[in-house]
């Protein structure tokens, strides 16, 4: 596996080792020993999630205050621009953003420590989003930042608005959010 540094040191890039011939490929998307030898993650996943959505579609920037989720993130059909924001307040990097194009071609993956907000666009005619969460959902503890807020600078590939949930169309600024400490 190889790992690529990104505008934020806690969220790195995956490249997993892919070995293709004429039949097609194989690739280890999930080995807990590999991830801690190669990225020095000790994550204990415990759901797995997979979401499709359709181009233009743009969901987040989602983030649970309690039970903050770690992911490792991954397209297996089609592509995205995945972006995750550092909302640790102690941080050196806070209100910082990092996004990476993941794609079913590049076969990349990108992992997002817990403390950090989350969200993608879909940019091919539609996206098969698979992501593994170190802790479970909780609906009541989950908050979403504005997709479009100006002090992020986000360079969302939009022609336009994207396609929204009524959630993430109400997400709050950066500066009325509540974060992690």
């Amino acid at each position: 596996m190889r790992v690529v540094a990104t505008a934020l040191p806690d969220v790195l890039i995956l490249e997993p080792q892919v070995f293709a011939d004429s039949r097609g490929f194989f690739l280890e998307s999930y080995n807990k020993r590999v991830l801690a030898q190669a990225a020095g993650i000790e994550a204990e996943f415990v759901q797995d999630n997979h979401s499709r959505s359709a181009r233009g579609v743009l969901r987040g920037l989602h983030y649970q205050l309690r039970q903050p989720q770690g992911k490792l993130v991954r397209v297996v059909h089609g592509a995205v621009f995945d972006v995750a924001v550092d909302l640790r307040r102690s941080s050196p990097t806070f209100g910082r953003a990092a996004w990476v194009e993941l794609s079913a071609e590049n076969r990349r993956m990108l992992w997002i420590p817990p403390g950090f907000a989350h969200g993608f666009l879909v940019l091919s005619d539609y996206a098969d989003f698979l992501y593994k969460a170190t802790d479970y959902y909780a609906p009541e503890h989950e908050r979403c930042l504005a997709w479009n807020d100006p002090d992020l600078a986000i360079p969302w590939p939009t022609d336009g608005e994207p396609l929204l949930s009524a959630k993430d169309a109400g997400g709050m600024r950066l500066k009325d959010a509540e974060v992690y400490p």
